[in-house]
C-alpha cells in the first residue's frame, strides 16, 4: 500500500513547482537565449512580404516570448496591403508571420488619378495605368481626398467597395465593368453592356445571386438591356427603350 500523502504537503509541491517554472519563464524571457534573429514572412505579394519584413524589423533582438499579436500589428499598421496576420514562435531565434492579404476589388478614380481600393473600402496604393487593371471601376469627384492606407466613406467610393466585397461566387464577378453608386443606387454595368440594378445595399447578397442566376439563364445580352433586382421578389428583365421584357 502507497502512504497517503499529505494535502499540505502536495500544496506545497505544487507551489514550489509553479514558481520554478515562472523563474524559468523569466529567466527565458529576460536573457538574449531567445531573442529573435529572423524573421521569416510568408503570404501575400513579393512587395507586401517585403513592406512587412521592413516594419517588423523592431522585433528583431525582443524575445520570441514576449511577441505578441497587438504589437505586431501596430507595427504593421501602415502596410495597407496586411488584412491579418498569424505569427509563430520557431525557437530558439526565428519568429514567422503569415500574411493574409487584402483583396483589391475595386479601381477608383478620382481626376487623373487612380487606386486600388479593398473589399474594406481600405486604399492600398496609387496606380499609374488603371486601363491595364481589369477590376471594376468607379469614379469620385476630382477634389475628393484620397490617401493610401485609409478607409473610403461611403459617399467617397466605400459604397461602391461594400458593393463589390460580396460578389466573388454570385456569377457576376468576371463580368462587371463599372460600379454606379449615383444618388446611394447601386448598379453595375457589365462588359457586356448589360446594366444590373440593385437599389440600396439592403438584402444585397441575395440580390446578387438573384442577378448572377438570370444573367446565366439569359447569356450574354448587350445594348441597354438590364437586370433590376432592386426588389428581389420581383426580379425583371427589360430594356431601357421598352417597357417591362419579363418579370422571375
Amino acid at each position: 500500500m502507497f502512504a497517503r500523502i499529505p494535502r499540505r504537503r502536495i500544496g506545497l509541491w505544487v507551489l514550489v513547482s509553479l514558481l520554478a517554472c515562472g523563474a524559468l519563464y523569466s529567466v527565458a524571457r529576460f536573457t538574449p537565449i531567445f531573442d529573435v534573429s529572423k524573421i521569416e514572412v510568408v503570404g501575400g505579394s513579393a512587395d507586401t512580404r517585403e513592406a512587412v519584413a521592413a516594419a517588423l524589423e523592431g522585433e528583431r533582438g525582443r524575445s520570441l516570448l514576449a511577441v505578441n499579436g497587438s504589437d505586431l500589428m501596430s507595427r504593421l499598421a501602415d502596410v495597407p496591403d496586411v488584412l491579418a496576420i498569424h505569427f509563430d514562435r520557431r525557437f530558439p531565434n526565428t519568429l514567422k508571420v503569415t500574411v493574409t492579404p487584402e483583396r483589391a476589388v475595386l479601381v477608383l478614380h478620382a481626376g487623373k488619378s487612380a487606386w486600388l481600393v479593398s473589399a474594406r473600402a481600405r486604399v492600398l496604393r496609387e496606380i499609374l495605368h488603371p486601363r491595364l487593371s481589369s477590376l471594376p471601376k468607379a469614379w469620385v469627384p476630382a477634389k475628393t481626398s484620397i490617401a493610401v492606407g485609409a478607409t473610403l466613406p461611403l459617399s467617397g467610393g466605400g459604397l461602391a467597395a461594400a458593393a463589390l466585397a460580396p460578389v466573388a461566387g454570385s456569377g457576376l464577378n468576371a463580368h462587371i465593368r463599372m460600379v454606379d453608386t449615383t444618388k446611394n443606387e447601386l448598379s453595375f454595368e457589365l462588359t457586356n453592356g448589360l446594366h444590373v440594378r440593385l437599389g440600396d445595399t439592403g438584402d444585397l447578397r441575395l440580390k446578387l445571386a438573384i442577378a448572377g442566376r438570370i444573367l446565366h439563364t439569359i447569356g450574354a445580352q448587350s445594348g441597354d438591356s438590364y437586370i433590376d433586382v432592386s426588389v428581389p421578389e420581383r426580379p425583371v428583365v427589360g430594356s431601357a427603350n421598352s417597357q417591362v421584357a419579363s418579370k422571375g
